[in-house]
């Protein structure tokens, strides 16, 4: 029983102090924090894919294709938690028109470059090696983390600011944040990209650099009610 009366009684506590909030004088108001820089990794994603009439050949010939490209990537000195294998499949294709079934073999490699000037090194040696699909390329920071703080900061510094210009007008001063919401979006940076070239690489093509990594931009964005004194 009287632990059915404390709970009653800080329920009605908080909800007494909540109902005194609402009433003080308050402002929302919202704050972005943006940093851009230039990444110094990318994250590729490479694919090996093999066609073919005979289940056993077709994986046969893409598992060497595939321990070629390891074998480039190891000679380059990765380090082993830089790459992985990240999808392996062999699938049964059949031709209505032919009546025929043939069999594909694929398998991906993620691979993370720390070192964006060995970028064009890798991708012509991985695809003499047989990779002939490049599912994705995507520039990081290696800061990442400390640059997210960064503009967290910058985002509730900007909701302050907000909120001062709008009650600079008035007898009034900013006080305490009394809720804070982060609406920042899950952390996907995007490289603005200056320039991109198709990279060609055929027995008549040069060795030439390919790669624009840009700029990537990376955000925080925050909702502050601050009581008004």
């Amino acid at each position: 029983m009287k632990k059915a009366v404390l709970i009653l009684s800080l329920l009605f506590m908080g909800m007494s102090y909540a109902q005194e909030v609402n009433q003080l004088p308050q402002i929302s108001v919202s704050g972005e924090g943006i940093i851009k820089v230039v990444p110094d990794q990318v994250a590729i994603t490479a694919t090996v894919e093999t066609q073919g009439n005979d289940a056993k050949d077709v994986k046969k010939g893409n598992d060497k294709h595939v321990e070629a490209v390891l074998n480039i990537i190891k000679k380059m000195n990765l380090a082993p938690a830089d790459y992985r294998t990240q999808r392996v499949s062999l699938n049964p294709i059949f031709d209505n028109e032919k009546k025929k079934t043939t069999y594909k073999a694929t398998q991906s490699i993620e691979i993370l470059l720390r070192d964006l000037s060995k970028y064009d090194e890798l991708m012509e040696s991985i695809v003499e090696q047989g990779i002939n699909r490049i599912d994705n390329v995507s520039f990081k920071s290696s800061k990442a983390a400390q640059y997210q703080s960064e503009v967290r900061k910058m985002a509730m510094k900007d909701a302050k600011l907000k909120a001062e210009d709008y009650v600079s007008v008035l007898a009034q001063t900013v006080g305490r944040a009394i809720a804070i919401t982060d609406n920042s979006q899950n952390y996907q940076p995007q490289p603005v990209y200056a320039r991109m070239k198709i990279m060609v690489m055929d027995e008549s093509s040069s060795t030439r650099e390919t790669l624009a990594e840009g700029e990537i931009t990376i955000t925080a964005n925050v909702s502050v009610s601050f009581i008004l004194e």
